[in-house]
């Protein structure tokens, strides 16, 4: 499996973890949450790689209401509305296989470049 880089073409840290990987001649596929959102599959191996949804979730998203209102669902709950509202999560989220990252992390992401 490719390299995946989830994020927004407005968020600067996804900015700088397309630069981190572009500057190291890995190839990575580019998915722009804003446009292509996040799918369910993916969504799940992403918790199951770096943590519990919860902890996942951008307290600075643009999008208040929805944040505000995720804080209260049960988990499956939360899981369903994330998935329509892809941008309540931390960027870049750097998946490689089995191993993601969320937020910027280059020297996690050293690891992924071996």
């Amino acid at each position: 499996m490719a390299l995946q880089i989830f994020g927004s073409k407005k968020s600067q840290d996804t900015k700088k973890a397309e630069r981190f990987f572009k500057e190291r001649g890995k190839s990575y596929q580019f998915v722009d949450l804003a446009d292509k959102g996040i799918s369910r599959g993916e969504l799940t191996s992403v918790v199951r790689a770096a943590g519990p949804l919860s902890e996942l979730l951008d307290p600075k998203t643009k999008e208040k209401e929805a944040y505000l209102l995720v804080q209260y669902l049960s988990e499956e709950d939360r899981f369903e509305n994330v998935l329509e509202h892809p941008l309540l999560l931390r960027q870049p989220i750097v998946r490689d296989g089995k191993k993601a990252f969320v937020g910027y992390r280059p020297d996690d992401w050293k690891e992924m470049i071996g």
